[in-house]
């Protein structure tokens, strides 16, 4: 047995390098960096979960036996066996290995089932990890080749700072200074939100970025044999504790625990990401002959937040919860900057100093006599001749106050610390920064001034006392329900009969009057006290908390103007800018003659100073009217919305609510803006950072500075260089077939009698809420068809059968409709591929989709799951999905699914075996879950140690002593729909 094992594990490496699909070029090395997380998985689910473990196997990855604990002769499980028969369904495409599959599957019992789902699960995030390693390592080898774009694939998908600002000066002749101008009055506002669509635990993520972290020391150039060997055991160390972890959330989580873990970002990567980010850009404009460097307060990149201000359909979000994230973020903002303020004292150690700075110093000195023995460095009283060090010691005085009383407020609702020792404002803060600043410059000590202030000054300026601006979002029924209140209290009427000119009028009046308008008699239901308490906490705290208050499904003025008064009632003394929020299909066509009226109130227009935001769905629009239609109208709304502003004079800002699937208008961040209308961006953009997005773009230092370089960059390029229009014809095309998109999706959505039905039997939608990966509720409405569920589950329940309907249906009638009428719109819709940014977008996407599709899968989930009367539907929807793949390939001139990305191509290959053996388990556990009559035959345990329960896969079923289904069925649901996610790279 020993000898067996050693000639397994000499053979494992010279097997992969066989088996490995050809490199897709040169510094290609995924497969190796595959091969050697899974292999370090071996040793370790070896030492785990078996004796005898391994072999190799025929695909490209590696490939394993798993027996049931220390006794080869109980069953002979072979996660080998479940990836050789998922591998060849791959190859073959025959269900029959499906079956065999789910066979030998539903054999296991509870605890092994549960390490099946979880080693896949594991292997499918390490393949993540390899990935994201193998791209920055291309990043890398691109940037030392300098300019070398030999790859046409990550030319249009990278925004690389200089080459677009070379590009911007040689292709395009623009001078470097109206680039700097440019970039200067930029601004693009990244909005962190806790969409559920993160499935993978804190925990986890931390030492995934471990794992990342080590993989790529182990490939640096320079590393010495002790190095590897030291890298190699951090390896197999932070692989184990991963897998050691308790995949599956157990409780929801709160708020405030959302809120700290899209925080966590800003102190992993973000708040060191910023400075040196915008020191990039300092190198890139003087590469091109600008020898200033951009201005510390201008605006170029700013961050917002929706955790704890988003209350729209969850009713878990309360006005404590916003007080409490509001002190939350302002004490770690103080920390943070308290944690830096005494390097930077230990810096500006210079005597020479400006007459101002001087007499500030001088006056600090006066005023301050005793030791301050709670500060680890300079606790003694500074000395005259280090003035600097006496400023930002005062600083540090003000900033250990500002983060005390922050922390007393939050712990006890009152602070002993008075307000006036504190930081109450950035001006505050910033001020004797900028003395320090100018005073250096003035005594040539520029080079000095340059250096950790600027820096810091970056981060003053970008994050402020609050860290992040929380936007608050409510639906317009609630604020609809207070005034209603306020009207029958004030015995004037109901507001919610009252016609939008009534409600106008009313609202107006109010407005430009003083008296106030309710007292604390006004009767409440507890939805009103939370809505008018949310307004007491936006007035009680410092406004420079808060970005903007943001009312979903708004469809009238009025919507807004109540906001506008709510706000004044409530004496919030700097009132939140209102933005609507347009969503579904109609609200989105409505939307531009709705803002047209808003402008032309003219108390409003006043009240604005010439500028708006307003907010586009991209969710609830692909849900409402399918992907290619929803895709259009936010398009042609985007356009209408801008010339509305333009005629009324206002500049406007568009706010993307984008997901990370396809289905909700997700894709890659500079083909998103790039592909948007002419003019619609204008050098001002906000958009929403959603979920998992948030650790694929800030959950590393690289990946950090990719996202705000691909931001900046893809804006600046967007208003310098803006895209082509689409002609009349293309125009008139899209509107056809958008009618008829809508159509088709709608016929099979919404007017399907028993669609409803099929969908929750076919796909774990019901069971999506035990994952617990957020905090609100998957339905708006608890009873209720499609209309009531939120966009996440409906397209996280399609993307788990790979069957992802929402985001192709609509577009094979669409294009067969068009083709069919007049042959010649084939070459024009290959004319609009070619040649307009928008379309070959929003195709591209679609393909990338239908390349992790397969229908396959989704039949097995019928055939288990479905009642034999509803199989015809589902052959004839998989039908459908076959029709547009094939009109969508015409329509892309392209033979296979993406034939012009080998990268992808590549990356999907290596998943899919592993991703179908989880759905396959995924089926089958459903199966199991909701047929009380489905009896699976487990297999003897002839294992002494099995029976004492002693083995590590019985422990894992203890983990879950409370579920409501047989013991460890839960599990392995949530686990197989964690895996998929991870092996998917969407959730939702």
């Amino acid at each position: 047995m020993a000898t067996r094992k050693v000639e397994k594990m000499a053979s494992i490496d010279a097997q992969l390098r066989l088996l490995a699909p050809s490199k897709v070029s040169d510094d290609d090395k995924l497969v190796e960096y595959d091969a050697l997380l899974l292999d370090r998985f071996l040793d370790i689910l070896q030492d785990l979960h078996g004796d005898d473990i391994r072999e190799t196997g025929p695909e490209v990855n590696c490939v394993f036996y798993v027996f049931s604990h220390f006794d080869p002769s109980y069953i002979e499980l072979k996660v080998q066996d479940c990836y050789e028969l998922s591998a060849e369904y791959e190859g073959e495409n025959n269900p029959q290995k499906l079956e065999e599959l789910g066979n030998m599957l539903t054999g296991l019992d509870a605890g092994d089932s549960i390490v099946i789902a979880k080693s896949f699960s594991h292997m499918l995030n390490l393949a993540n990890l390899a990935e994201e390693v193998q791209i920055a390592y291309r990043r890398r080898i691109k940037l030392l080749k300098k300019g070398d774009f030999a790859d046409e694939n990550s030319a249009i998908t990278e925004s690389d700072i200089e080459e677009t600002f070379k590009r911007l000066v040689n292709q395009l002749k623009k001078t470097p200074h109206e680039i700097f101008d440019a970039l200067k009055n930029q601004t693009v506002d990244l909005v962190l939100t806790a969409h559920p669509t993160q499935s993978v635990r804190r925990s986890l993520l931390q030492k995934h970025g471990r794992i990342r972290n080590c993989l790529t020391q182990l490939y640096a150039k320079d590393i010495t044999p002790d190095d590897k060997q030291e890298l190699d055991e951090a390896l197999q160390r932070e692989i184990q504790a991963a897998f050691r972890t308790d995949e599956i959330r157990r409780t929801p989580p709160t708020p405030q625990d959302e809120m700290r873990a899209g925080v966590s970002y800003f102190h992993e990567t973000i708040w060191k990401g910023v400075p040196k980010f915008l020191r990039r850009v300092d190198t890139a404009l003087k590469n091109i002959g600008i020898n200033e460097r951009v201005p510390y307060n201008a605006p170029v990149i700013q961050f917002s937040s929706w955790m704890g201000g988003d209350r729209d359909g969850n009713p878990r979000v309360t006005p404590e919860v916003t007080r409490d994230v509001c002190l939350l973020a302002r004490m770690m903002a103080a920390n943070l900057y308290f944690s830096q303020i005494e390097d930077l004292m230990f810096e500006m150690s210079m005597w020479r100093c400006n007459d101002e700075l001087r007499v500030r110093a001088d006056e600090l000195l006066s005023s301050s006599k005793r030791d301050a023995k709670h500060y680890i460095e300079f606790w003694k009283q500074i000395p005259p001749n280090e003035p600097y060090r006496v400023i930002l010691g005062d600083v540090r005085d003000k900033l250990y106050n500002t983060r005390e009383r922050a922390r007393q407020l939050l712990a006890n609702g009152s602070s002993e610390i008075p307000e006036e020792t504190t930081f109450t404002n950035v001006e505050q803060f910033l001020e004797p920064l900028e003395l320090c600043y100018r005073s250096l410059c003035a005594c040539g000590d520029q080079p000095i001034a340059d250096g950790s202030l600027l820096d810091f000054l970056r981060q003053v300026s970008t994050f402020g006392l609050s860290l992040v601006r929380l936007d608050i979002r409510q639906e317009s029924d609630r604020h609809t329900d207070v005034m209603d209140a306020i009207t029958n209290h004030l015995e004037i009427g109901s507001y919610r009969e009252w016609s939008e000119e009534r409600r106008q009028e009313w609202l107006l009046s109010e407005l430009s009057g003083k008296r106030p308008l309710f007292g604390p008699d006004l009767p409440k239901t507890e939805e009103i006290a939370d809505v008018l308490e949310t307004f007491h906490v936006i007035a009680e705290l410092p406004s420079d908390n808060f970005g903007a208050y943001i009312i979903s499904m708004a469809t009238a003025p009025s919507d807004v103007l109540a906001v506008e008064l709510l706000q004044r009632e409530c004496h919030v003394k700097q009132p939140l800018r209102v933005v609507p929020l347009f969503e579904k299909l109609a609200d989105l066509e409505a939307a531009p003659a709705a803002v047209a009226r808003l402008f032309s109130i003219d108390w409003y227009r006043n009240r604005i100073n010439g500028k708006q935001e307003v907010m586009i769905g991209y969710s609830d629009s692909g849900k409402d009217a399918g992907r290619l239609s929803a895709a259009w109208a936010l398009y042609k709304a985007q356009e209408e919305l801008i010339k509305v502003a333009k005629e009324y004079g206002v500049k406007l800002t568009m706010f993307h609510g984008r997901g990370g699937t396809v289905g909700r208008g997700g894709g890659p961040t500079h083909l998103a803006i790039l592909s948007q209308p002419p003019d619609t961006i204008h050098g001002s953009l906000r958009v929403t950072v959603q979920g998992e997005v948030i650790e694929q773009s800030f959950g590393e230092e690289h990946l950090c500075f990719r996202t705000l370089q691909r931001f900046t960059a893809a804006t600046l390029e967007h208003g310098m260089h803006p895209p082509v229009s689409p002609k009349p014809e293309w125009r008139a095309l899209m509107d056809e077939m958008a009618v008829i998109a809508t159509t088709e999706y709608r016929s099979v959505v919404f007017q399907e009698p028993r669609f409803v039905e099929y969908f929750r039997r076919a796909t774990p939608e019901l069971e999506y809420g035990r994952m617990n990966i957020g905090s609100r509720p998957s339905k708006r409405k608890p009873s209720g068809g499609i209309e009531s569920l939120r966009a996440i589950p409906w397209i996280f329940a399609w993307t788990q059968t790979r069957f992802h309907l929402p985001v192709w249906l609509g577009f094979g009638a669409a294009f067969k409709h068009v083709i069919e009428k007049d042959p010649k719109n084939l070459q024009m819709l290959q004319d609009m591929y070619n040649q307009w940014p928008f379309f070959r977008v929003t195709i591209d996407l679609v393909e990338m989709v239908f390349a992790k599709g397969d229908p396959g899968i989704a039949t097995l989930y019928d055939k288990l799951l479905v009642s034999e009367e509803l199989w015809p539907f589902g052959e004839r929807l998989r039908s459908k999905y076959e029709e547009t793949k094939s009109l969508l390939l015409q329509v892309a001139g392209h033979k296979d699914l993406l034939e012009g990305d080998p990268y992808l191509k590549q990356r999907l290959r290596l998943r899919d075996s592993y991703i179908t053996t989880l759905n396959v388990l995924q089926a089958y556990t459903l199966k199991r879950i909701r047929d009380p009559d489905y009896h699976v035959k487990l297999r003897p345990h002839l294992s002494k140690d099995y029976i004492e329960s002693s083995k590590p896969a019985a422990e894992l079923v203890k983990l879950n002593p409370t579920s409501d289904y047989a013991p460890g069925l839960e599990d392995t649901l949530i686990l197989t729909m964690k895996g998929i996610a991870a092996g998917m790279q969407n959730t939702g």
